[in-house]
């Protein structure tokens, strides 16, 4: 018996592949585990950009105060007014899940509501291919999406010197990653 844990059974994310579809957007009301707060100096443009441009829907808003926006479960924005935007982007950035059917086309209209946002994409030695997008607000946002797996790969190798396995290729549970 193996330890080994598919985590995919609790995430939105499907297991990546060339067929790989993204999971509807999520309009239930859940405790969140985690979400962002981004701080805007003119909300109806940035409630603009992340929907057209990023793919989220507006789930509720409080009028002048907050719009919440979604995309899948557990991707969640909080849209609050501010003063002023920072005039750069900070080294930080927040990354969304997405699949890799997908990244192409949010990039094309991320530069279609905003030229000059977006850079990538770019595969990662993590095995992601991943698209930076910077928003109206000068948040760096990064869309991932996971590439299949290839045991013979780079990607593998690097995953395995950390001691990542793939759960067929025999390298036993991932330890400490299980």
């Amino acid at each position: 018996m193996s330890d080994y844990y598919n985590a995919f059974e609790m995430s939105p994310v499907p297991p990546p592949g060339p067929d790989a579809v993204p999971p509807e957007p999520f309009r239930g009301i859940y405790g969140m585990p985690a979400f962002v707060t981004i701080p805007t100096d003119d909300l109806a443009a940035s409630v603009d950009f992340w929907t057209r441009g990023l793919g989220f829907f507006e789930l509720f808003s409080i009028p002048g105060r907050l719009v919440h926006l979604r995309r899948w479960a557990f991707q969640d924005v909080l849209l609050v007014p501010a003063a002023s935007v920072p005039e750069q982007a900070p080294a930080m950035s927040v990354s969304f899940a997405c699949v890799l059917g997908q990244l192409d086309s949010l990039a094309e209209t991320c530069r279609a509501v905003r030229p000059d946002s977006v850079d990538g994409p770019r595969d990662t030695p993590w095995n992601t291919r991943d698209v930076t997008v910077t928003t109206p607000e000068n948040v760096r946002i990064v869309l991932t999406a996971a590439k299949p797996f290839d045991p013979g790969s780079e990607e593998a190798h690097n995953l395995a010197d950390i001691g990542i396995t793939a759960p067929d290729a025999g390298g036993g549970d991932n330890g400490k990653h299980a």
